[in-house]
């Protein structure tokens, strides 16, 4: 856009008539000049008043593309920001889940795309070209990090800057059948030893051995690890299994990863109490077929349509043996959503205005309340670290928040529909290969140095690691 020409006029070249070139009193060019200097100073004085006051904003339309929550519930705070800002007009678009992702980078690189939408937590690498930073007027970089979970600071943090800001938290629970715990007298497992022993003294198959073993069928599974099929987000369960063993997910090989593909695969090859005949966890659980399952927050949801009456619990991960004297803490488990701003909106900071609306604590309460009254049992879990006091009693929430300070996050994550070319997807193809692969008799080095190498590929594609040399 060309700048208006802001030079003072040129002088006009036109002469002053002279009257008479004999010299009058002294007196009038003194008032003259009295006159002028006053006009000078009053004429600099409006010009400074004017630059002074502020610009009047012209209507703004911002296009908002949403997921998982209805209009009904978030319009509440709309009407709310647009009240206080009459000058802003918010279009809010529900999206489904499916291809959300690649219609939104469709949408995007066209040119076409909303100036607010979400992102997973793992996109930053896919969407990099496309994200806004946070100006230092919605969130310092200090701000942020005060504000949100530490899992925000690694996931959503590009370069020097953060690009998304999260309303919400989630990541995996470990779901207990109530009743099946407490007709086997046991209590809920803290490690994944004690996990392993329970889940194998909960099951029960049709043989009159008081084992499963090959060939059983298994009418009661204590758990719901062990293969990538049917297992809802075995990818997260794998995942910070590895993070918990200390593997360096980026380059997933040596022995610790070897460790965490044989203990996820030795329910189904050794243990036989889950194998792919079973239905998805999830439905498995809710029908009393499947005493522990793991799954995010948003699962209860399913549990309760398919059976009202199931009692269960949700409590934290167990975790792996720590050594305090390395400095090792518990590790949970981070998958959430997050608001971006177009790069390309002419009216990024009014979408970044908003956003901080949004994410302030007041929002945050009445946007779970308006998901309560909407009829669910509990809205997003809050992603504001001032708030978790108000949800550590919550009875399907408290888990997920109380782990929230330790929980970490990585791309092997499930239920982001991110598409066959996604990070997401196309990581779990090589993950599930390895488990398949050691269900089926692979060798685990073999199937941790053919991982190694699909997992670099595809880092490396996305600038997240640097391309290993070719084999020589």
């Amino acid at each position: 856009m060309d700048l208006p020409n802001t030079n003072p006029p040129a002088p006009t070249t036109t002469p002053i008539p002279v009257v008479s070139t004999k010299p009058k009193s002294s007196k009038l060019p003194k008032v003259l000049l009295l006159i002028v200097a006053g006009l000078v100073v009053v004429g600099f004085g409006a010009l400074a008043a004017i630059k002074l006051l502020p610009k009047k904003s012209g209507p703004i339309t911002l296009t908002y593309w949403g997921l998982w929550e209805a209009d009904q519930v978030v319009r509440p705070l709309i009407d709310e920001y647009q009240t206080a800002h009459p000058n802003v007009h918010i279009e809010y678009k529900y999206q489904s889940p499916r291809e959300y992702r690649e219609r939104l980078q469709n949408a995007l690189s066209s040119g076409q795309g909303p100036d607010i939408f979400k992102i997973h937590s793992s996109w930053v690498p896919m969407f990099k070209q496309d994200l806004s930073p946070v100006p230092p007027e919605a969130y310092s970089a200090s701000e942020f990090e005060a504000t949100f979970y530490p899992s925000a600071k690694s996931d959503l943090r590009l370069g020097n800057n953060y690009v998304a800001v999260p309303l919400e938290f989630d990541g995996l629970g470990m779901y207990v059948n109530e009743d099946l715990l407490a007709k086997s007298g046991k209590t809920v497992p803290q490690n994944w030893v004690d996990l392993r022993q329970t889940a194998i003294e909960l099951s029960v198959c049709d043989s009159d051995d008081s084992k499963c073993g090959q060939g059983d069928r298994i009418l009661i599974s204590g758990v719901a690890m062990g293969t990538a099929d049917n297992v809802d987000h075995w990818q997260d369960i794998l995942a910070v299994l590895m993070l918990q063993n200390n593997v360096n997910l980026n380059s997933p090989s040596g022995q610790t990863a070897k460790d965490v593909l044989e203990y996820y695969t030795i329910f189904n090859r050794s243990d036989h109490i889950w194998d792919s005949t079973l239905p998805n966890s999830t439905m498995a659980f809710a029908t009393g077929k499947v005493a522990i399952m793991f799954a995010p927050s948003w699962r209860v949801f399913d549990i309760q349509a398919a059976n009202s009456n199931l009692k269960f619990k949700i409590y934290p991960l167990p975790q792996a043996p720590l050594d305090p004297t390395r400095g090792e803490k518990p590790i949970a488990w981070a998958s959430y959503w997050a608001e971006a701003v177009n790069k390309k909106s002419p009216n990024s900071a009014a979408a970044w205005d908003f956003v901080k609306f949004l994410s302030s604590s007041e929002s945050l309460q009445k946007l779970y309340k308006s998901a309560v009254d909407s009829g669910r049992t509990f809205g997003e879990p809050y992603s504001r670290m001032d708030m978790a006091s108000q949800l550590t009693t919550s009875p399907y929430v408290s888990a997920f928040i109380n782990q929230a300070p330790s929980a970490k996050s990585w791309y092997l994550v499930s239920s982001t529909f991110d598409g066959a070319s996604g990070i997401n997807s196309r990581l779990s193809t090589y993950f599930a290969d390895a488990v398949n692969g050691v269900n089926q008799g692979k060798s685990l080095d073999e199937a941790v140095k053919t991982l190694t190498s699909g997992v670099n590929q595809v880092l490396s594609q996305y600038g997240v690691v640097t391309p290993l040399a070719p084999a020589q």
